[in-house]
């Protein structure tokens, strides 16, 4: 026979343990402000590399998306399309070099290295990935490269709610829930959208 919904609701009551809430409530407070700043960090990153390279080099400042803007002003420098493609090959290069020598974890669009930390190797992620992720993306996609923010801020969130894990030496099942809170945090946080990064 089913239980009635009071006698369900009156269990699930009784099973709820505020100190474990209490816990998540302060570290996801903490993933949320940590993937927040390498989130501000790493769109500032791309806005610094894109007006430097190709703004006031090669004459082209792409257009931020709607509701966006950028810290700079638009240069009045001359477009150069042959200036512009070789600052998208000079990127690659820079971009891969960077990963290559520092973080080859960091190579590739992001999102499968952290579902693979996730799975595979009990939530860690090398400490400096974040940062050589958001540098490596930063000039990637600051010089014209094709690539979006959601990978790289889904590994560089993801990286930092790992690294809050093992420095308050969580259990391997916490660690990978932080791991998770950090990607859905940098998602958030990078497109101005909280429910779609809790969702993601």
């Amino acid at each position: 026979r089913a239980m009635p919904l009071a006698r369900r609701l009156e269990k699930l009551l009784h099973e709820f343990d505020l100190r474990s809430s209490g816990k998540w409530f302060v570290l996801s407070t903490l993933v949320g402000i940590v993937a927040g700043i390498g989130a501000i960090a790493f769109q500032l990153c791309g806005m610094v590399v894109i007006h430097f390279s190709l703004g006031m080099l090669a004459g082209f400042a792409p257009g931020e998306a709607a509701g966006e803007h950028s810290i700079f002003e638009s240069g009045a420098t001359e477009f150069q399309l042959g200036l512009v493609l070789l600052i998208m090959v000079i990127g690659g290069l820079a971009s891969g070099w960077l990963v290559y020598t520092f973080a080859p974890d960091a190579e590739g669009h992001g999102t499968d290295a952290v579902i693979d930390a996730f799975h595979n190797r009990q939530g860690r992620v090398e400490h400096r990935i974040p940062i050589v992720k958001t540098i490596a993306s930063a000039i990637t996609i600051g010089t014209g490269g094709s690539g979006g923010r959601e990978g790289p801020i889904a590994q560089i969130g993801a990286g930092f709610g790992a690294f809050l894990g093992e420095k308050l030496n969580l259990a391997v099942r916490d660690r990978r829930i932080m791991l998770a809170a950090g990607m859905g945090a940098g998602v958030g946080a990078i497109f101005r959208a909280p429910l779609a990064g809790a969702l993601f």
